[in-house]
């Protein structure tokens, strides 16, 4: 299993890179299976470096903040409208529920039976799995002001942990125990940002890495352009026993 950065940039799209956007891939069955997590502002161009969007299996939506859902819009006109069409029929996309009627309405008020005829919506359910060729995808709802889940990703003995948009909950020791890699937000910098509930800081993502156990990698994600990732990175460090990496954007990382 390999994941692939498409955009990791906190709550709006960075200068170096677009909103948060995770590609993952393993081969099962004598192809290559393709997942993504999040399609956030800007996210939709970047994809098309590294797979036909159309040709992904199945598109799994954290939560319904524009920074990691706005783009699956393009898409839709990527979908509908590509000459010849898409050559598949409707796309799976897992979200909390309430998401067909909510990119309907950012499309511009059409109506969801449209957009149902393009995607193939299912409701993610806390701590229920979701198959997708050799995936197993665990959601794991967490702690943000509206319904928000993070993903467990597990394929060939694998396993992924990312937290999507959270400040620290009890959940996170089984969104991470064990895994191979684990995508933490980091959003919010110590002695700066005060406010609870909404994001993770660099020593928070360490800390809870850290109860979790097992953690071989941690990798912070969703930098905001107005963050100097290093000093997230420092903040981890003074928490995390090994390497602190920072997400790439366009980066390919192998579990």
């Amino acid at each position: 299993m390999n994941v692939t950065i498409v955009g990791c940039s906190g709550s709006f799209a960075g200068p170096r890179s677009p909103a948060s956007s995770y590609l993952v891939r393993a081969e099962h069955e004598g192809r290559t299976w393709s997942v993504v997590l999040d399609l956030g502002s800007g996210a939709l161009g970047a994809l098309q470096r590294h797979i036909e969007p159309y040709a992904v299996d199945a598109i799994l939506l954290s939560h319904l903040h524009v920074d990691h859902c706005i783009d699956m819009c393009g898409l839709y006109v990527m979908m509908r409208y590509v000459p010849g069409g898409p050559g598949r029929s409707a796309m799976p996309v897992w979200g909390p529920p309430g998401t067909a009627v909510h990119l309907a309405r950012a499309y511009g008020g059409r109506e969801s039976e449209d957009v149902l005829g393009v995607f193939d919506f299912h409701d993610l359910r806390h701590r229920d799995p979701v198959t997708i060729g050799p995936f197993t995808i665990t959601p794991v709802r967490v702690n943000h002001p509206l319904e928000a889940y993070g993903f467990r990703v597990e394929a060939g003995g694998r396993v992924l942990g990312y937290t999507g948009d959270t400040d620290t909950c009890d959940q996170l020791t089984e969104l991470m125990t064990g895994a191979d890699l684990v995508l933490a937000d980091s959003a919010f910098v110590d002695g700066r940002d005060t406010v609870t509930g909404i994001h993770l800081s660099g020593s928070r993502a360490a800390e809870a890495a850290v109860r979790a156990g097992g953690v071989r990698r941690l990798m912070l994600t969703h930098i905001p352009a107005w963050n100097d990732p290093e000093v997230c990175r420092k903040q981890a460090s003074e928490v995390w026993p090994g390497e602190v990496e920072l997400a790439e954007p366009g980066e390919t990382y192998c579990l």
